[in-house]
């Protein structure tokens, strides 16, 4: 049988040759944590953790599976029982798309931090990615987006939106023709300035 899906090729790996990502938003409270552990403790880990293979570093970087990585790191009866080896799923991609997994990963359990998630927008979009490629990667909708890159206060973000005027008056029912428009060439129209 034969499988694209790396779930069906997990790896045992020493826990010190895997590392931390640097962008993942998900944050676990203590309570949570310790239910991890509980339940790592009573089950054992019955989910890999998902890395992307370094061949330069030779270290395995997370996608998913920190807190999980985190128990092994926090608890010595944990690290005995499993010798310090942990289950690893790799995956073949590049940082933006392991952003994306990463991101995917967590919404999909309902848990993500918004500063750190704004991070990523900006770091998305200094890896040259689009708005468009952000919402279909990362499975967030136009207002999401926006709401997050205002957060980081970068005007650079912005480069791809387009803004219009704030509004144009319709016809009255009566069928006679509205007031004009504002005039949108002086400086107090809606278009961006620019210096």
């Amino acid at each position: 049988m034969t499988t694209k899906s790396p779930v069906y090729r997990i790896i045992p790996v020493p826990v010190e040759k895997i590392r931390p990502n640097t962008y993942n938003p998900n944050s676990v409270a203590p309570p949570e944590l310790k239910l991890l552990y509980d339940s790592i403790r009573e089950d054992g880990y019955t989910m890999p953790i998902v890395c992307y293979y370094d061949e330069r570093e030779d270290v395995y970087v997370i996608v998913d599976g920190f807190h999980r990585y985190r128990i092994m790191l926090d608890y010595p009866d944990i690290y005995r029982r499993e010798e310090g080896l942990l289950p690893v799923s790799v995956i073949d991609k590049p940082l933006d798309y392991r952003m994306a997994s990463t991101i995917r990963h967590n919404r999909a359990r309902g848990s993500h931090n918004v500063d750190l998630m704004s991070n990523i927008i900006r770091e998305l979009h200094e890896l040259g990615r689009s708005d468009a490629w952000i919402s279909k990667h990362l499975g967030m909708d136009k207002d999401e987006i926006l709401r997050l890159k205002q957060l980081t206060g970068l005007t650079a973000l912005f480069r791809d939106v387009q803004f219009g005027k704030a509004w144009l008056p319709a016809k009255e029912e009566s069928g006679n023709d509205p007031a004009p428009a504002p005039d949108t060439t002086s400086d107090q129209s809606c278009e961006p300035q620019t210096p």
